[in-house]
């Protein structure tokens, strides 16, 4: 049989002490349920601390996952530099082919790429393909690497190609004729005096009134005056049947049969002729045919 208990609260201020009794199973009843809040309570700590715990964990991840992503994204930003890279070697080693008459089509110095791979960083940032993200990675800067190994190569040809044909390379017009930018493209337009279309057989180069104008390649001065509506021109026959011819001159400072060499001044741009502002017409030909000058200037 249980037995009753009784439990001493406080004291009041008459010195009596105040009782609480509590039969047997009430009293085990209460001893109970304060166990089993003590259970909760340890419970309750024991989750808390593996919460803390997944929290460090998950920010731990995810400063991880944002340190890969920005690699990932560094490691395209530089794989993108390479092909622009190789791109600007393509465009540069077609205009000294063409310009040694090596051969005419340009060549592919790219890794070939497959449907859907244009876009890189939309391809492979996805952070859930990161396996596959490193084999193409790897798949990729291989085929990079042998691209550049085979350009490397085809760049020793063409050196040493250079070093047999110095003297024509010098008479082959390569660099700007003036500084400025270009107003008029070679090819057919809209003529801004008569309106109607017509060919454009050279570069509209607009700068300021008295800039330098250069020969672009070594030659001989085959005629210097006045052009048919184009204003005081100069022009320099080269090797090879190539002349280039610069027009709307303010002045000029070469005379006709003298030689030049690349960069030296043979006059300063003006506004003269049919112009609408001051502006070098720029023209190069080959046996007397107008070509596209871009084709021929490297700087």
């Amino acid at each position: 049989m249980l037995r009753d208990y009784q439990i001493v609260i406080f004291k009041d201020q008459h010195g009596v002490y105040r009782k609480l009794r509590l039969r047997g199973w009430l009293f085990f009843l209460t001893l109970l349920a304060i166990a089993a809040m003590v259970a909760a309570n340890l419970v309750l700590l024991s989750y808390y601390g593996d919460y803390t715990l997944k929290e460090h964990e998950l920010a731990a991840s995810e400063k991880t996952v944002q340190e890969q992503k920005s690699q990932l994204l560094s490691l395209s930003e530089k794989i993108q530099g390479l092909e622009t890279d190789l791109q600007r070697i393509r465009d540069f080693d077609a205009k000294l082919r063409l310009m040694i008459n090596l051969d005419q089509e340009p060549r592919n110095v790219s890794p070939q790429q497959t449907e859907g791979d244009q876009d890189f960083t939309k391809k492979y940032i996805p952070l859930y393909r990161q396996e596959m993200l490193a084999r193409n990675l790897h798949k990729f800067l291989a085929d990079l690497g042998a691209k550049a190994s085979l350009e490397k190569t085809e760049q020793d040809k063409l050196l040493a190609l250079f070093n047999e044909k110095k003297e024509y390379l010098s008479s082959t017009p390569a660099i700007w004729p003036t500084q400025g930018w270009i107003s008029s493209e070679f090819g057919e337009r809209v003529s801004p005096f008569t309106g109607r279309k017509e060919l454009h057989k050279g570069l509209d180069i607009s700068t300021t009134l008295g800039a330098p104008v250069y020969a672009t390649a070594a030659g001989a001065v085959a005629f210097v005056g006045e052009g048919q509506g184009s204003g005081p021109t100069v022009t320099i026959e080269h090797r090879g049947g190539i002349s280039t011819s610069y027009s709307h001159l303010r002045e000029f400072t070469v005379s006709q049969g003298q030689s030049v060499s690349r960069g030296d001044v043979i006059g300063y741009v003006g506004d003269s002729g049919r112009s609408t502002g001051p502006h070098l017409h720029y023209e190069v030909r080959v046996n007397g045919v107008p070509v596209n000058p871009m084709r021929y200037i490297l700087n």
